[in-house]
């Protein structure tokens, strides 16, 4: 008569070396699911900083192209004149309800 040993024992080395590369492995398959989810969330980081870079290099092509562009830019942001004018800044104020 067989013994369950002889029997099983291909179950049973399977399922121990199933177990070591879950749960005890360094390499284990919970690891690589989570680097696997950190990968995917740092290309997609890649994209919009890439495209974030390609939009600001665009608008420093289109700024420093003409003086034109780079006056106006500098009147708008950052409320620079010219010596022989004023400047008026307006600031509007929210109503409050009554």
């Amino acid at each position: 008569m067989k013994k369950w040993w002889d029997k099983y024992k291909y179950w049973v080395i399977g399922l121990a070396i199933l177990s070591w590369m879950t749960i005890f492995d360094s390499n284990n398959f919970i690891d690589l699911i989570q680097l696997r989810s950190e990968v995917r969330d740092l290309k997609t980081q890649k994209n919009y900083y890439q495209t974030e870079i390609d939009k600001a290099l665009k608008a420093e092509k289109d700024l420093f192209s003409s003086q034109n562009n780079l006056e106006q830019f500098a009147r708008e942001k950052y409320l620079m004149k010219r010596d022989s004018e004023d400047l008026f800044i307006i600031v509007e104020t929210p109503e409050e309800d009554q």
